[in-house]
């Protein structure tokens, strides 16, 4: 992996705007490690691509994340303040004879969820077709008592079981932070989704800087490829003078 210039993360910022956040995340993972093939980086669990896209955007953005979000109880406002590393699962990803499961004279192999998957289902109707079309996705074979059957048949003690073995082998899939609320007390856990935050972040970026490109473009007849070759520092000490 490597650090994406200006040019290149506005490229791909253009080429993610009418975009799922699937692609979005394939996108950026493409442009930033050219060592890896489209159907290499599609295919990885998703929680060893969140941490590669974790990893981009500490080169990107840095360390430290801040953010916002809601009291579910009484609807304060809080500041996000934590690191990277904060969101880093402590577990590696499983494989092999781990990814499988015996119960109830049910036995199954199954794999953790891949940008695929996710693809698949952006067009669901509803959270739970959404849901029966992923573990469709991550069942590779069960049988009954030996007998091959369909994932339709499984009754629900055993999905059950497949959900939480998902957990397990790929926990950093699944990133929760643990929150309290310092005016009510109310404590959650909050989903944390890497793809969408760190979009969020790229798009308010580009937005600032192309409106950098468009004043100084304006007021010194500079192209934009000119204009992202100079380093931050000297751009704003430029847009500086273009005020005074």
């Amino acid at each position: 992996m490597r650090a994406l210039s200006e040019y290149e993360l506005l490229n791909a910022w253009e080429q993610g705007q009418c975009q799922t956040p699937p692609v979005r995340a394939l996108i950026l993972l493409a442009s930033s490690c050219p060592e890896f093939s489209l159907d290499f980086i599609t295919g990885l669990p998703i929680g060893k691509r969140d941490s590669f896209l974790l990893t981009l955007r500490e080169i990107t953005f840095g360390h430290l994340v801040l953010g916002l979000t809601r009291c579910p109880e009484c609807s304060e406002s809080l500041e996000l303040d934590f690191d990277v590393d904060d969101l880093r699962s402590r577990s590696e990803s499983k494989s092999g004879s781990e990814n499988s499961i015996s119960l109830s004279g049910y036995d199954l192999e199954i794999r953790p969820f891949n940008t695929y998957d996710l693809q698949s289902i952006v067009r669901s109707k509803d959270v739970s077709s959404a849901r029966n079309e992923l573990l469709r996705c991550c069942i590779l074979r069960v049988q009954y008592q030996g007998n091959d059957i369909s994932p339709d048949q499984l009754p629900s003690a055993v999905i059950e079981a497949v959900e939480a073995k998902l957990e397990e082998i790929d926990p950093q899939a699944d990133v929760r932070l643990a929150l309290s609320c310092p005016s009510c007390s109310y404590k959650w856990e909050e989903p944390f989704d890497i793809v969408s935050f760190f979009w969020t972040e790229i798009d308010s970026w580009a937005r600032h800087i192309l409106r950098e490109v468009q004043a100084l473009a304006g007021k010194y007849g500079w192209s934009e490829s000119d204009i992202l070759s100079l380093s931050p520092i000297r751009r704003r000490i430029y847009l500086e003078m273009a005020v005074q």
